[in-house]
């Protein structure tokens, strides 16, 4: 089942939030200072274009560090970027097959608000989650 989804999702949303996360990464390098908000970038990227088997959990020992990152994450990437999976996600939940893709797509706003003090980590097999 996760193939499966895994292969709509990228069909539908994940191949074209990969490339929004692309071009954040890409304007990211080309100021030398915020290259690790590149480097965050690709990773929920990645994250994007293959989710489910996956989740976002939260790192217990982040402090303020994540935090000042969270903030200039925001403003140069982090708003557009959960626009794009808001608009996503409401597109894909107009028709029955796209509901599971659209509140997926609302799950990834937190991690694409908030990317630093998180890590995406495999599902246990066995678990089942609605999404990871």
């Amino acid at each position: 089942m996760r193939l499966l989804l895994n292969l709509l999702w990228l069909v539908l949303a994940g191949f074209w939030m990969f490339l929004g996360y692309l071009v954040a990464a890409i304007l990211c390098v080309l100021f030398i200072v915020t290259i690790p908000f590149a480097v965050a970038a690709l990773r929920i990227g990645l994250f994007a274009l293959w989710p489910f088997g996956r989740e976002v959990v939260k790192r217990p020992e982040a402090g303020g560090g994540s935090t000042l990152g969270n903030v200039v994450w925001f403003v140069i990437a982090g708003w557009w970027l959960t626009l794009g999976h808001l608009v996503t996600g409401a597109v894909l939940c107009l028709t029955i097959i796209g509901i599971p893709l659209g509140l997926a797509n609302f799950k990834l706003i937190r991690v694409s608000l908030t990317p630093f003090g998180r890590d995406i980590v495999d599902v246990a097999p066995g678990r089942t989650a609605a999404f990871g």
